[in-house]
């Protein structure tokens, strides 16, 4: 199976970005979640409070949730 995205440029090239830069986007993501669970997860003790870690927590978890609203997930890609 085949998939062709076909633009009219200039005047489609805003979606033609988006479209060709799709998986640069997944990856700032993916490494955003990677940034924010290290972070959390390998907190050093003298660097440590609750406030921080919940910080990263939430933080992480709206990422989450704010590509499950637009219906895009890490694992996607699979």
């Amino acid at each position: 199976m085949k998939a062709i995205l076909e633009f009219e440029l200039p005047q489609d090239n805003q979606e033609f970005k988006l479209a060709t830069k799709a998986s640069d986007w997944w990856n700032v993501c993916w490494e955003m979640d990677q940034w924010l669970r290290t972070q959390y997860k390998y907190m050093p003790d003298e660097g440590y409070s609750e406030d921080r870690y919940n910080t990263y927590v939430e933080a992480r978890e709206k990422l989450f949730e704010l590509m499950q609203n637009s219906g895009v997930s890490l694992d996607d890609v699979e």
